[in-house]
């Protein structure tokens, strides 16, 4: 069987998004178990969830990431689904997008809004409460 050589770039190109949003839904995943770690073994870092209450969906545009955020009863569970309810939902365009925005030093929010790069729906304080959360984890983390 013969491909044109779009219909090959088209396949690379359908092959390497696929592996890039693998990876990014595994490093989203592996970032909100370490915070569920931190929530359990750090009882200054465990304050931030004390009386709190929210539901995080996070994916792609595209459908290929979807990781969900629960946070209850001063517990947090992470999910690899959608859920019911969420209090925000955070669309990225891509995985790619989504990744660039978790490891860049300074997550600019409001300027990947103004790109398209991100969309919210629902109550924006649970963006930055989450955003805080995530920054005090990384100044926790050992300086390599």
């Amino acid at each position: 069987m013969f491909f044109s050589p779009k219909a090959q770039e088209n396949l690379w190109k359908a092959i390497q998004n696929s592996l890039t949003s693998e990876f990014v839904e595994e490093f989203l995943q592996a970032l909100l178990n370490l915070m569920k770690i931190m929530f359990v073994i750090n009882h200054e870092y465990r304050e931030n969830i004390k009386k709190f209450d929210g539901r995080y969906q996070f994916c792609s545009e595209d459908g290929q990431v979807t990781m969900a955020a629960v946070f209850s009863d001063g517990r947090m569970k992470v999910l690899e689904k959608m859920i019911d309810h969420p209090h925000i939902t955070i669309t990225f365009r891509d995985g790619q997008t989504l990744l660039n925005f978790m490891i860049s030093p300074r997550q600019d929010i409001l300027g990947s809004m103004l790109r398209h790069d991100v969309r919210t729906k629902g109550n924006l304080n649970y963006l930055y409460k989450f955003g805080y959360m995530a920054k005090k984890l990384q100044l926790m983390m050992p300086q390599l």
